[in-house]
This record gives C-alpha cells, sequence and structure tokens, in this order.
C-alpha cells in the first residue's frame, strides 16, 4: 500500500525548535510560546539530541515558588525541587530523550507516545542527530485524508488484487472515513484478509463489510 503515509518521516515536522544545553530558562520559555510547541528538545553541538525540556519540567519553578514542601513531600519529589532552582537547560531536561526514527510506523509512533505518556516525539536518525520532530498533531494527520483517496487506494491496493475476478463488481464506498465495501467475490477466505487491510490503510476509520462470496 505505497499510497498510505506510513511512517514517520512521512508525517513529522521539520522545522523544529531546539534548544542547548546552556539555553537560559527565560529563553526556553520564550522558544516554546514562539514556536506554540509544550516541549523543545535539546541539542549539542553536532545536533544530537540529549534530552527534552517539557513544560512539565518548567513548572515546578512556579509550583514551588512561594511554598515550604513538608518532608514527605521533599521524599518524594526530591526531581522536581532541583528544577525548580534550575536555570538552565541541562538542569531541567528530561534525559536521555524518547525518541523515535523516521521509518518507525506511526502505530509504532502512537505506542511509545502512549507508554511514554508524551506529547511529541523527537525524531532521529542512527547517530541521535535530529531531522524532525513527531507529534500526536501529526499522527492524527492521516485522518484529513478524503474520502475519494481512501477510496481509490483501497480499490488499488486491496480489492483489484484481492478479487481480480469477482462475480459481481465489488463496490467501494467511504463516508466519513468509515469503508463499506459491497459485491460478491468467488474466494470467502480472502474477505477476512481483505478486511484487515482495509483497515490497515492509513485514514480509513472503520469498515463495514458486506461482501459475499460463492466458491467455485
Amino acid at each position: 500500500m505505497t499510497g498510505s503515509p506510513h511512517q514517520v518521516g512521512d508525517v513529522m515536522t521539520r522545522a523544529v525548535v531546539a534548544v542547548g544545553r546552556e539555553t537560559l530558562f527565560k529563553h526556553i520559555v520564550e522558544r516554546m510560546d514562539e514556536g506554540r510547541v509544550s516541549a523543545l528538545p535539546v541539542l549539542e553541538g553536532d545536533g544530537r539530541v540529549v534530552g527534552v525540556v517539557s513544560e512539565a519540567d518548567l513548572l515546578p519553578k512556579e509550583e514551588f515558588r512561594d511554598s515550604d514542601p513538608d518532608r514527605l513531600t521533599q521524599m518524594r519529589r526530591l526531581s522536581d525541587l532541583a528544577k525548580a532552582g534550575a536555570v538552565r537547560a541541562e538542569e531541567l531536561m528530561s534525559a536521555p530523550a524518547v525518541t523515535v526514527h523516521a521509518d518507525a510506523t506511526l502505530p509504532e509512533a502512537a505506542r511509545i507516545m502512549a507508554v511514554r505518556h508524551v506529547k511529541r516525539l523527537p525524531v532521529v536518525n542512527a547517530e541521535g542527530v535530529l531531522e524532525g520532530v513527531v507529534s500526536r498533531g501529526d499522527l492524527l494527520k492521516v485522518f484529513l485524508r478524503s474520502d475519494n483517496e481512501l477510496a481509490d487506494e483501497i480499490r488499488r491496493e486491496v480489492v483489484d488484487p484481492l478479487f481480480p475476478a469477482p462475480v459481481e463488481p465489488v463496490h467501494i464506498v467511504v463516508t466519513e472515513g468509515i469503508a463499506t465495501l459491497t459485491g460478491r467475490v468467488t474466494d470467502a477466505t480472502r474477505i477476512p484478509l481483505a478486511v484487515r487491510l482495509v483497515r490497515g490503510v492509513e485514514g480509513v476509520v472503520g469498515v463495514d463489510c458486506r461482501l459475499t462470496a460463492t466458491d467455485v
């Protein structure tokens, strides 16, 4: 299915706002505001990602500004207390950074985000050098594909190869991302495979398979 944007590199943002280890707290906040992002990769001189600084890393400075945490809070949140007094990116960042490669699949990237509880992933090459950033919003871009585009891909990549000689024409209708397949085919065993492949087309929200078969 060559038509679908299957990989992170297909949807990632290549123009990335980043900071260096020595970037100061206020400049980090300014960069986030200018880029309208909630996290920034922290880079070394060669562009290698060494960490990520996020809004969550910055908030302890405000949280503990006028408070005196009790001993239990201090024991539980030593990291946050340390960040409350930090002023440079290397002191604030979470490291090592959670990253992904450009050839990772979109489901792989989504799984990493869910498991690691992050909203954005730096995209790096084999040497760890920054190539882009992929966000939750980027992963959702596949659902902006038009219904006609989805129907064309389903026809080209699934239906025609699986059912070259149907008993009657297979009709494909995609409405709001939901693909409906109707018609009669010669091989019943291929119908479940067709459903899985259609569901795998990036941008398809659901599949309503009404195909029937007459084995010959």
